[in-house]
């Protein structure tokens, strides 16, 4: 048994929703439904997947913006993130004024995520890791077994997330990769909330703000 992921691309800005599942039980999740949610739906159909449940890496509109619905219509809890980006979607409503975006309305999740916590989905689990910087709440989610990381707008290949947003900061971003994401291993291939995939490694070795002097085997 392992665990599956496909990315579908939503909203203008092509944030990467992750749809999870476990192969054993077809139970899926949402990682970071932000938009076009008939899109979301029709691929979970053509997959034969279950949600059971929706889960938010930080409060940035473009990935939480399909999440209130979504949740509704399925009837599953939202998951995620740190309590500390509730002023992000209690804010959603400027958010979306301020990106053009549909009216979004605040909401706030069935549970907040903190270091430590294990989401299960079917038999697989995602182990939670707090990494602020980007956003003060952000979440990464990692699975062990399958070497792979959702790392929401943290880390991107050759790059990494904005930091001029309220409460975000570079030096604790910077923190937060190379003090808990580099710990998991250069094999881990991380999903990014925008753009390609790539490995920690690989990002070890050449991303311009985070690389170090690791050689790279």
């Amino acid at each position: 048994m392992s665990l599956q992921y496909t990315i579908v691309p939503v909203t203008p800005f092509q944030q990467n929703c992750s749809i999870i599942w476990c192969d054993e039980t077809h139970e899926a999740a949402m990682v970071d439904p932000g938009g076009d949610i008939e899109q979301l739906k029709a691929k979970v159909q053509t997959l034969g997947l279950k949600i059971t449940k929706l889960i938010l890496t930080h409060g940035h509109l473009d990935h939480v913006g399909g999440t209130a619905p979504l949740a509704a219509e399925l009837a599953v809890p939202v998951i995620g993130p740190h309590r500390d980006d509730a002023f992000w979607l209690q804010g959603l409503p400027e958010q979306s004024q301020m990106f053009g975006f549909p009216r979004t309305e605040a909401f706030e999740p069935d549970q907040w995520l903190a270091e430590g916590d294990v989401i299960t989905v079917g038999n697989q689990s995602l182990l939670v890791y707090h990494t602020p910087g980007h956003t003060p709440g952000h979440v990464v989610l990692f699975s062990e077994t399958a070497k792979l990381a959702f790392v929401g707008d943290v880390l991107f290949k050759g790059g990494i997330g904005r930091t001029d947003f309220p409460k975000g900061d570079y030096q604790t971003l910077i923190d937060s990769i190379k003090g808990k994401l580099w710990l998991l291993g250069n094999d881990v291939t991380f999903i990014p909330g925008h753009g390609p995939q790539s490995t920690f490694g690989q990002e070890r070795a050449s991303n311009p703000f985070v690389a170090d002097e690791m050689p790279l085997y």
